[in-house]
């Protein structure tokens, strides 16, 4: 009898593992379906991560990161984050104020004195939600070029954090009173890094390494500053031209730091979320405020303004550095990377513990639909 109960056992063991196995290899070739189609050997492509249960289900990049040598996209390939870089900053903050040395409702002008009088009543909190009402710095940028009647910054000279400081500092008023509206502002994730520098005495991608890349081993992630490190296995980016490719790899923006100047690898990212899953840098109680949707002073939701990403009016949920609205009924944080030549999109569905992340070295995908179509896939 026992060993007919151990051979029943072994066999349901066996079936068990066997619909893993048929389960994975499904789901596999579903996700490389979705991509494959979408870059070859010859032009820039996209890297795509998807994790379940705190495994890696599927990693694997399409195209190349280059034109000039046509090397393959892989793994270790470091793509601009763009946006999706908030989330890094957000979590560098946080250390921060674990560590006692700020919190959440400091004053600008207590961490900056030299601070315009209008930054009195905006907080470290309003820069992280994006309540802040600071002015767009790109705005601020156009306006200073059209006041000199000249071209300022390019390519080639960038503008860097201490000068979208500057340009902050000689405005008299936000866009709004702080708490009272929300505006996705990259404006105050540059002054975050900024933050960052000035509590902690260290430069801001000094920070980052110690406080969070080096500890979490991710070896190929930077805060790319030119001339000073270089990025390893470095992608490019691009944008179609005609029925080829140019490459738009930087712009007159590409130099801050604090709203999308982060480079990582799908096997960095893939140490990042399982630390996130596993509270490795911050508690599970230390991390609530960043998954805690923002409400205005009065308490009511905020809306996505005019000009945005989404609808005009609808509701919109972001905490530090993540976005939190549900996708078809399933709690998720998110965030999207825009910027020249880059895509990139990284969401997390906590309850099934599934991350996706889809990173392009190409303006004409769209990650967002690509990593949802995995997750209707994978959530069914």
């Amino acid at each position: 009898m026992r060993r007919m109960l151990g051979f029943v056992l072994g066999l349901s063991c066996v079936l068990a593992s066997e619909r893993t196995r048929a389960f994975a290899e499904d789901t596999a070739a579903l996700i490389d379906h979705i991509f494959a189609p979408l870059a070859n050997g010859k032009t820039p492509g996209v890297a795509v991560l998807v994790r379940k249960g705190g495994r890696t289900i599927f990693e694997r990049g399409y195209g190349a990161r280059e034109l000039r040598t046509l090397t393959t996209i892989d793994a270790q390939t470091d793509f601009r984050l763009a946006s999706c870089s908030k989330q890094f900053t957000a979590k560098s903050i946080m250390l921060l104020a674990r560590d006692g040395q700020l919190r959440y409702d400091d004053r600008l002008t207590d961490v900056f004195p030299e601070f315009p009088a209008y930054g009195k009543s905006i907080t470290i909190r309003n820069l992280l939600n994006h309540t802040s009402g600071l002015p767009d710095y790109e705005d601020l940028m156009a306006a200073e070029e059209k006041r000199k009647g000249a071209a300022i910054w390019s390519e080639t000279r960038q503008i860097e954090d201490p000068e979208v400081l500057q340009l902050l500092e000689k405005e008299a008023a936000g866009k709004f009173a702080p708490g009272t509206r929300w505006s996705y502002s990259n404006s105050g994730y540059v002054v975050l890094g900024l933050v960052v520098a000035r509590i902690s005495g260290k430069p801001f991608a000094q920070f980052l390494r110690e406080r969070i890349f080096a500890p979490l081993g991710m070896r190929e992630t930077l805060a790319y500053e030119k001339g000073r490190r270089e990025v390893p296995q470095r992608a490019y980016g691009h944008a179609k031209a005609g029925h080829g490719w140019k490459e738009t790899d930087q712009s007159s923006t590409s130099a801050t730091l604090g709203d999308g100047g982060i480079y990582s690898s799908l096997d960095d990212l893939a140490k990042w979320d399982e630390a996130l899953a596993q509270h490795t840098l911050l508690s599970e109680a230390e991390m609530q405020p960043a998954l805690t949707p923002v409400k205005l002073g009065d308490g009511s939701e905020p809306q996505w303004p005019a000009h945005s990403d989404r609808p005009e009016g609808t509701p919109v949920a972001y905490g530090f550095g993540w976005f939190l609205d549900p996708y078809h009924g399933q709690q998720r944080s998110w965030h999207y990377g825009d910027t020249v030549g880059f895509h990139s999109y990284v969401v997390r569905f906590a309850k099934d513990r599934l991350t996706i992340i889809v990173l392009s070295n190409r303006t004409d995908l769209d990650p967002e639909g690509l990593a949802l179509k995995v997750a209707d896939f994978v959530l069914r």
